[in-house]
């Protein structure tokens, strides 16, 4: 009896279900194709009917949802009169999208901290990276807009304050993911933000 379509994407939701479960337990280098399918309550044969490999099955699991930094990297309100203040509720909605959303962390955990980016994933890690100099871009009009009115430090670069600023939230976002006991970060995350934003505000009075 033929599968139906219907069937076989139910098959393929469980298979990413299970793999996105696996690569947060045990890592993406030792999660087998063999454990996923077990998890999945599947055949392997029935994995490689959907995904080619592990990279295929990797990077479909990546897409089903979305990624803070990697795709909706929208600075919305662009044109805000307080252009640091862009920025500054850009980085607290990516920490309440990770915060909020269970699928969306735990996809998140497993590209910054359960992959090693080597050999067949190593073009995952070019990838990320292109996202983020896309990212590093919108900052820096934005903050080139601030300084064009005054609102930020006239000696710091746009195209520097764009760079610390994707420095700043990727690695807050991994301390983030580690801080399960919400003793180093988590309770500080908006104080942090804050800081961030106002260390590139002029000085009072100037």
């Amino acid at each position: 009896m033929r599968r139906t379509k219907q069937q076989s994407e139910q098959t393929r939701q469980q298979i990413l279900v299970a793999a996105r479960r696996e690569f947060a337990a045990h890592g993406v280098a030792r999660t087998t194709l063999q454990r996923i399918a077990a998890a999945a309550g599947v055949t392997r044969g029935a994995v490689y009917w959907h995904f080619a490999n592990k990279r295929d099955l990797f990077r479909a699991m990546r897409e089903q949802v979305s990624v803070p930094l990697f795709d909706h990297t929208e600075l919305v309100g662009a044109d805000d009169p307080d252009p640091l203040h862009t920025i500054e509720r850009f980085l607290r909605g990516v920490i309440v999208q990770i915060a909020s959303d269970l699928q969306t962390r735990r996809t998140f955990d497993i590209l910054a901290l359960k992959c090693e980016y080597v050999d067949e994933f190593r073009p995952e890690l070019k990838r990320h990276a292109r996202r983020c100099h896309e990212l590093m871009s919108k900052f820096a009009l934005v903050y080139e807009r601030a300084r064009d009115m005054g609102a930020m430090r006239g000696d710091v670069a746009p195209e520097i304050a764009a760079l610390g600023t994707c420095v700043f939230v990727t690695g807050m976002l991994r301390l983030w993911l580690m801080d399960e006991d919400r003793a180093l970060l988590r309770q500080r995350v908006d104080t942090l933000i804050a800081g961030h934003i106002a260390m590139l505000r002029p000085p009072v009075g100037h």
